[in-house]
């Protein structure tokens, strides 16, 4: 009931895309939004981003332009790229994706990558059973402009441009603002997968250690401990990138909003200690369900050679006389038979009691 109450929580937080948003472009184009922000204030006039780059550089400070791509090629990158000015290694990266999250400047110009995640909702965790889904997210940040390019099908920064839009003062700040919420939007993001997972500790957990535990439970944990590893593979390279934006002066990055960076790598901090110690716990969980499955051995061969021990009597017995001596003790008894088989029930009985007393049986 608690993993329903808990799943119910996170479907009505979980962020919405704004569909009827003014500017969503048409079907089988990547360029998602184009903006042009003056002191943090979207201009209500929409253009294409050669028309936008050339108003913000004629109004000058204070104006940026925001262009947002899900997923281009590059054909479709490449005439941005040549328009922006962005090195050819970093296009390379941001069309071919598969990046560790880094922050590398160019010039003038600022590329960051990050790992965006997402928790996949399942009924019950089975062995096969996709927990954590990853997607990539790249940022050109530039004095006058920020470039996103998204890679995946979730992660999208529609919600995040509308929250900023709200935030005037926040957004006035420029590029560096926009880059600053971005690393703060996908680092809320590990928080809440995590937040998520926990479900799924608690039901690993719980199964592990009830009375009818199961022996295929194993499964189960190598799966979670497989997708906290592709979390761990997104979450853990960002922390140095995340110093470098919070500790050391880089292009295009505003000083004024380098200690906001402080408080993302704090929140970086947190999930990081989170998937270690979910891992930690893992390994115990595994490490009991080891132990119960070899002491489940052990009690079912104690129980085997306690029977084999029974049994073992009247097949004495009954081997014995099957040699067809002549002279063998009562073997021309009238009541022979049946002090045999009254002597190999006894025996049977009494030994039973001893594995019985003992626990074995």
């Amino acid at each position: 009931m608690m993993r329903n109450l808990r799943r119910a929580v996170r479907r009505s937080y979980r962020r919405t895309v704004d569909l009827s948003h003014p500017v969503r472009s048409p079907l089988g184009s990547a360029v998602v939004n184009c903006a042009v922000y003056v002191d943090g204030v979207r201009q209500k006039e929409d253009c294409p981003a050669e028309e936008a780059l050339r108003r913000v550089r004629r109004l000058g400070e204070g104006a940026f332009v925001w262009i947002g791509l899900q997923e281009p090629t590059q054909d479709e990158f490449a005439g941005l790229a040549e328009l922006f000015g962005l090195h050819r290694l970093a296009v390379e990266d941001a069309v071919i994706a598969h990046q560790r999250p880094k922050v590398v400047p160019y010039d003038d110009t600022l590329f960051s990558v990050f790992k965006t995640c997402r928790y996949v909702e399942h009924e019950e965790l089975t062995a096969t059973s996709e927990v954590v889904d990853t997607g990539e997210l790249m940022v050109f940040t530039g004095t006058d402009f920020v470039i996103t390019v998204r890679h995946g099908c979730h992660g999208s920064l529609g919600p995040l441009r509308e929250e900023l839009e709200r935030e005037r003062e926040r957004l006035a700040k420029g590029p560096s603002a926009v880059l600053h919420a971005v690393a703060d939007h996908v680092v809320d993001d590990y928080l809440a997968v995590i937040e998520a997972m926990q479900s799924d500790m608690d039901a690993v957990e719980t199964a592990v250690f009830a009375e009818n535990a199961g022996r295929g439970d194993a499964g189960r944990i190598y799966q979670l401990k497989r997708e906290l590893l592709e979390l761990k593979r997104a979450v853990a390279p960002l922390a140095r990138p995340l110093q470098r934006l919070a500790g050391e002066e880089v292009p295009a990055i505003d000083p004024e909003v380098r200690p906001y960076f402080r408080d993302v790598t704090d929140h970086l901090l947190r999930t990081t200690e989170q998937i270690a110690a979910f891992d930690g716990l893992l390994d115990s969980i595994l490490q009991a369900h080891l132990a119960q499955v070899t002491v489940a051995q052990n009690e079912d061969m104690r129980k085997i050679t306690a029977w084999a021990a029974i049994v073992a009597v009247p097949t004495m017995v009954c081997g014995i006389y099957g040699m067809n001596f002549e002279n063998m003790p009562e073997l021309h008894w009238r009541y022979g038979y049946f002090m045999a088989l009254g002597l190999m029930a006894v025996a049977c009985f009494t030994i039973h009691r001893g594995f019985r007393r003992n626990g074995w049986l």
